[in-house]
């Protein structure tokens, strides 16, 4: 079935008790529970769903989106663990299930992982498959120091934050780095930092060079529209600047020097005031 795992726009054939009955492009149908339906449908009107299995391996189309298509990744949270596997929840009524082959790591119920949804060609069900290494693609050539990517974090070690770069590649965004509230799931724009030998990519939060600086210099001037003072100067602490700004020290002196030369803010004693 081509529509396995992925969203198609298909068309009402009929409706019965248990809802409307869609045609699948190569003969046979899909029956969309009574519960998708508004009520307004016709025959011949055309719906877009999503089409898996129920828990009694039935084709069923849904009009929810799971957070995760067929070949695509996503941080899913563990619902149950049992001996065979575990279930995840990817917003659907049915969960994901994660055989315990296809585990990259024990999971935990309440952990989030990073999940791929692939399909079970011997049961044509959909699964999912936790060991990510064997679909992360590692010919990084294509990125180059400064560019914007977006990343998926999926990950949290003592070193930093796993992320999937453009849903394809594997990159690091180093816990020293990070001055700002970042835990797994998130998803947000990241510049490379450089590209490595293995094909991995390390990733910043901000963009190097002169652009960093413009950047944070406009986070001191929306903090100071709202608050027309904040009580930070050169010789504060990184602590209270990570705090009130999320910002490392040295980012915020580059940023308060542009301000202050462009004549934006006025330094003083007791901290910064907007002109």
């Amino acid at each position: 079935m081509k529509e396995l795992g992925k969203i198609s726009s298909l068309l009402i054939n009929r409706f019965t008790a248990n809802g409307a009955y869609l045609a699948l492009r190569e003969g046979g149908e899909v029956l969309l529970p009574k519960s998708y339906l508004k009520g307004e449908e016709k025959e011949g009107e055309e719906l877009e769903v999503f089409v898996y299995t129920d828990s009694e391996d039935r084709p069923v189309a849904v009009t929810n989106r799971p957070t995760a298509l067929l070949d695509e990744f996503a941080v899913m949270e563990a619902r149950e663990i049992t001996d065979f596997g575990a279930f995840m929840d990817w917003g659907l009524p049915k969960d994901l299930f994660v055989p315990k082959s296809e585990m990259g790591k024990t999971m935990e119920v309440g952990g989030k992982y990073l999940v791929m949804v692939c399909q079970d060609y011997k049961t044509n069900r959909l699964i999912g498959v936790s060991k990510y290494e064997d679909f992360i693609l590692t010919d990084t050539q294509a990125y180059a120091a400064g560019q914007e990517v977006d990343a998926l974090i999926f990950e949290e070690t003592d070193l930093g934050f796993k992320t999937l770069i453009d849903g394809s590649y594997e990159g690091l965004i180093y816990k020293n780095e990070v001055f700002q509230p970042l835990k797994v799931g998130d998803k947000t724009k990241a510049f490379v930092k450089k590209r490595r030998d293995d094909g991995k990519i390390d990733l910043q939060l901000l963009p190097s060079g002169r652009e960093k600086y413009e950047e944070g210099a406009e986070k001191i001037l929306e903090a100071l529209k709202v608050r027309k003072f904040l009580p930070l100067q050169d010789k504060s602490s990184p602590e209270s600047i990570k705090e009130l700004l999320g910002m490392s020290k040295k980012h915020f002196k580059q940023s308060i020097g542009q301000l202050y030369k462009a004549k934006k803010i006025t330094i003083h004693e007791d901290g910064i005031r907007l002109v």
